[in-house]
């Protein structure tokens, strides 16, 4: 198969995984808490293995300028950024307009379809390097996205949303991962080495995601057994893409 197919192949799974929320109706919430605060850390140690087993090399494999740093910091400062205007609409919206309830759900479908898109992004980047760090990027995406994409799901629910316009609604929102991609793809076409952009961007945004949401949610738990099951997670997902690097 061609890059685009491998590609589109993969964002178009992790868009479906939108649709996760709906099979989620009937556990019980406790017990879903439990699972995914593991499989949060599995993600997290997931993201940083890709990021620095898969895609740091990739970047500095023919050397480095102080250009490539600046276009971390950039990835980095976006997402801040990003971040930053979804909250502060959020708050100043909700106090201006007194429809927390509305707002709240609009605020949650636009700050996931623009990070869906950068997920897009980074996937697309990642098979533009080799089939192996774009199959190792994919997977990493898919294993943030699930905990993400059923915690989304129950938010608009509570936000007011019937479960079929919640299901829906995020599965829109979702549909801008395949838009990142194809983004990333056209853009290989007319622009020469813009890898060399695109790779330390993506890789800037999967540190951001690992290290400002997802590890301070592990921080949450104190209780000694639990902590020691997310240890052991994180480093399984680390130990997996390490194992892809082997494999592939």
């Amino acid at each position: 198969m061609s890059i685009w197919a491998y590609s589109l192949i993969s964002v178009t799974f992790v868009s479906l995984l939108s649709l996760l929320g709906v099979f989620t109706l009937g556990i019980k919430e406790k017990f879903l808490h439990k699972i995914l605060i593991y499989f949060v850390s599995f993600s997290a140690g997931a993201l940083f293995g890709d990021v620095f087993i898969h895609l740091i090399p990739e970047v500095y494999k023919d050397g480095t300028t102080v250009y490539t740093s600046i276009f971390f910091l950039s990835g980095i400062l976006i997402s801040f950024l990003i971040e930053k205007i979804i909250y502060w609409r959020e708050n100043h919206a909700s106090s201006i307009l007194g429809n927390k309830v509305k707002h709240f759900v609009f605020m949650i479908l636009f700050g996931d379809g623009v990070h869906n898109f950068i997920d897009g992004l980074a996937i697309g980047a990642s098979f533009l390097v080799s089939i192996p760090v774009g199959i190792a990027t994919s997977l990493a995406v898919i294993l943030h996205e699930i905990p993400h994409e059923i915690g989304d799901f129950a938010a608009l629910i509570h936000g007011g949303l019937g479960k079929k316009q919640a299901i829906f609604y995020n599965f829109v929102s979702g549909l801008t991962a395949i838009l990142g991609t194809l983004f990333a793809l056209v853009l290989s076409q007319y622009i020469v080495g813009i890898n060399n952009v695109l790779i330390p961007f993506a890789a800037a945004n999967l540190i951001y995601i690992a290290g400002t949401n997802l590890i301070p949610e592990l921080h949450k738990e104190t209780q000694l057994k639990r902590s020691v099951i997310q240890i052991f997670t994180f480093i399984l997902g680390i130990a997996i893409m390490y194992g892809l690097l082997i494999v592939g």
